[in-house]
């Protein structure tokens, strides 16, 4: 997944961010909303092309497609700031404050 999603394994990530390695960090750690979204959907996906018998190159090939037009697409509409803090008075949950 990460491969498709980052264009490098875990490891490449480790090496290249030294410092947060060393925090314990990992990529997903430092991800996006919006990258964490479409990985999530890859996910998904994965396991639906797996289900098929669908082979490891043409798998990665479609995941690769998915995540960079997924991503594209939730970079433009700026999906992050859509999503809206809940509270208790929009949630629809009544509580009872005696």
């Amino acid at each position: 997944m990460n491969l498709a999603l980052w264009a490098c394994t875990a490891k490449q990530w480790r090496e290249a961010n030294p410092d947060h390695a060393k925090k314990g960090l990992n990529i997903r750690d430092t991800a996006s909303i919006n990258e964490l979204v479409v990985l999530a959907n890859l996910e998904s996906f994965n396991a639906e092309l797996l289900k098929h018998n669908v082979d490891k190159t043409s798998r990665y090939t479609c995941l690769r497609d998915m995540a960079q037009q997924q991503l594209t697409r939730l970079n433009a509409i700026d999906a992050e700031k859509g999503f809206r803090k809940l509270d208790a008075k929009n949630t629809g949950i009544k509580r009872n404050l005696k």
